[in-house]
């Protein structure tokens, strides 16, 4: 038993600030402003000027991605391309591995203005297949290497561009899905177990995870229900299975399915690919939808009746527009009080959708991390949008409508922050679209364990629930917005321990994540 004393910002329905927090066993027996007789003799923790709050949820990542690229070559904070490439040089001399895999390239955050090209990266990696995925995670450029390899499976898709090396939309799919399968299981479990030790210094307990990118049998999606179940320290998972047949998600267990990929309705801005209810400036594209209403609304219907929770990714207007109204059918053909559904980013949401949003109890797992984004900058989405721009993660719009905002990093394509993800929704790039300080912290706590059913025991700091809490070197609601960068989380305490690096061998994670069935993920 311990009692923390200094200040405690709950995030409860009342954002209420308290003086004292006892924890005992892994749980909170105690919470308030004064300090009870019966407590009088447990030994104190003082904060001093920090605070204490609950731990991040980060509501919408591609954990098996972000793993394998967070092992690999980062280049997002390079400022050219001759910077990257040097990069990708070394990497290629130093990396073992009959594939190599970069991640971050953006053409809008390097001198020349441009991806790498096929020929470039030949010169820095002629002999091995060599992949460098763009920033957002739905194009990439490969080498010679790895375009005879699969060149007779692209040459027919949409997204082929040989010329350059980019793979995008469908072509860009196959290329993942390669690069999947080629690494093995060992290798991606330890990946895994080090993604999670990176996430937590971030103050991160649970992730909402998206799986299901090309692995052979969907392998990602078993091994991350494993992992998560098997992870030491209280580290949480919750598996969506990316899939439109839902016995993806009806066959493993698990009471969720959706996420990109399979489940996305649209591509991304930085492809300008995302659908578009007006033509992109300049143009007369509006972008791609993947499917029609009658595909979408059928897959959500059976999902609907079948009792799960659905996520779908939405980018542009049109996106966003269809996965409402198709959302609003399936729960037309089968109401349910408490589904929780979600359309995930919501980056450009209409008014009409946003109605039906609040009237039909639809959440939306954003990305603040999104606003005044390096690697797809302001200037950037007002070539492509104009005015529109300016609409974008509208989050005061959506926070005042009653709508349900949870954060997301989208790891692998912007690396999994809290403090960021707070900074930017506080210090939005349009100031009326901006969140307070406290609501902000509470859309990364509480809503994201709301977002996955887990709010009565997760996501505030409250009596009765699990002593998941996180030190800030300062309390955030004494500091103006502009200075809210200067927060560092100094601990992690999950189960009211502090969190210890994953370091169990693979063959154990594996083995008690397939007995732990009882543990929920």
């Amino acid at each position: 038993m311990i009692c923390y004393h200094g200040t405690i910002l709950t995030c409860d329905q009342n954002n209420t600030v308290a003086r004292y927090l006892v924890e005992d066993g892994g749980r909170i027996c105690y919470v308030g402003d004064t300090l009870p007789a019966e407590y009088a003799a447990v030994p104190v923790q003082e904060l001093g000027q920090k605070a204490l709050i609950p731990a991040f949820t980060d509501t919408h990542q591609h954990f098996a991605s972000f793993a394998t690229f967070h092992a690999g070559l980062n280049v997002m904070e390079a400022s050219s391309n001759e910077e990257i490439l040097s990069m990708a040089s070394s990497y290629a001399k130093n990396a073992k591995g009959k594939m190599l895999v970069a991640f971050g390239a953006s053409p809008y955050s390097v001198a020349e203005g441009r991806l790498v090209t096929r020929e470039e990266l030949d010169r820095v990696c002629p002999d091995r297949p060599f992949m460098m995925v763009k920033y957002d995670g739905h194009a990439c450029i490969v080498n010679t290497p790895l375009l005879n390899l699969l060149d007779n499976k692209l040459k027919t898709l949409r997204g082929y561009h040989p010329d350059t090396g980019e793979m995008n939309q469908e072509a860009f799919f196959v290329v993942s899905d390669y690069m999947s399968s080629s690494l093995s299981i060992p290798e991606l479990i330890g990946n895994m177990q080090r993604a999670m030790d990176h996430m937590a210094s971030r103050g991160i307990g649970l992730v909402h995870t998206v799986s299901g990118v090309g692995f052979p049998r969907d392998m990602d999606i078993s091994l991350e229900q494993w992992v998560g179940r098997s992870a030491q320290s209280g580290f949480q998972l919750r598996v969506f299975p990316q899939s439109l047949n839902i016995s993806a998600a009806v066959s493993r267990g698990l009471p969720r399915i959706g996420g990109c990929f399979a489940n996305a309705l649209d591509g991304c801005f930085g492809s300008q690919d995302a659908a578009l209810l007006k033509p992109y400036l300049g143009t007369n594209d509006k972008g791609v939808l993947y499917y029609d209403d009658e595909t979408v609304t059928r897959f959500l219907k059976e999902a609907n009746r079948a009792g799960l929770q659905i996520e779908v990714h939405a980018i542009g207007d049109a996106a966003f527009d269809q996965a409402t109204r198709c959302l609003k059918a399936a729960l037309d053909d089968y109401p349910r009080n408490n589904h929780r559904h979600g359309i995930i980013h919501a980056c450009l949401p209409t008014r009409e959708g946003l109605e039906i949003c609040r009237d039909y109890h639809i959440q939306l797992p954003m990305q603040s991390a999104f606003i005044g984004w390096k690697q797809e900058p302001d200037s950037y989405l007002e070539s492509i949008l104009g005015e529109r721009a300016a609409a974008l993660n509208p989050l005061r719009t959506i926070w005042d409508m009653g709508i349900m905002i949870s954060a997301g990093s989208d790891a692998p394509c912007t690396d999994p922050d809290p403090i960021g993800w707070i900074c930017k929704a506080c210090n939005h790039s349009v100031p009326e679209e901006a969140l307070t300080i406290q609501e902000a912290l509470r859309m990364c706590t509480y809503n994201g364990a709301w977002t996955s059913f887990d709010e009565k025991e997760r996501g505030s700091l409250e009596t009765g629930k699990i002593a998941d809490m996180v030190i800030l070197n300062q309390n955030p609601y004494e500091l103006p917005r502009e200075a809210l960068n200067q927060l560092k989380v100094e601990m992690l305490y999950l189960q009211g321990k502090p969190y210890q690096k994953q370091k169990q061998n693979i063959i154990s994670a594996v083995v008690k994540g397939i007995l732990a069935r009882n543990r929920k993920i």
